[in-house]
């Protein structure tokens, strides 16, 4: 990915062997992609993108059926990744929310609903709303006091 975005041949191979280290695939850098699992994919993708030092991410959906300790695996690189790259996620699974993100921004219809920090938007949820399930119900709880 390095060499296509610019960088020289030697420091894209040196780049990558760090990238591949930093997303935990080192070990699995001699593997074809398609001998991957979704999880380790999808921090291919990540690595692809530290490589020429990417200062920000775009992530769609970046949980989406991978299992629970894929999904933890996940959190945790989001969770380095902080320093030094901006990460923006586009998602509809809310039980990561609290876990990883800072700021959300809910949108419906094109229209913001909500911009704000992630505690600000949980405590919208109503209070009898289940454990886990708060960004949900505050979601639930934006969307119909909009309507």
């Amino acid at each position: 990915m390095g060499w296509l975005k610019g960088v020289s041949r030697r420091d894209a191979w040196d780049a990558s062997a760090q990238a591949l280290s930093r997303v935990r695939l080192r070990d699995l850098s001699e593997r074809k992609s398609h001998q991957l699992s979704g999880g380790q994919l999808r921090r291919l993708g990540i690595a692809g993108a530290l490589v020429h030092r990417s200062e920000i991410l775009l992530l769609d959906e970046p949980t989406a059926g991978l299992d629970p300790s894929q999904r933890q695996v996940f959190r945790e690189l989001l969770g380095e990744l902080r320093e030094g790259v901006q990460v923006v996620v586009s998602t509809h699974q809310t039980e990561d929310l609290s876990d990883i993100y800072d700021h959300v921004i809910v949108l419906e219809s094109g229209t913001v609903r909500y911009q704000g920090g992630t505690e600000g938007f949980l405590s919208m949820a109503p209070s009898d709303t289940v454990p886990g399930r708060q960004a949900e119900g505050a979601y639930t709880r934006l969307i119909q006091r909009e309507a």
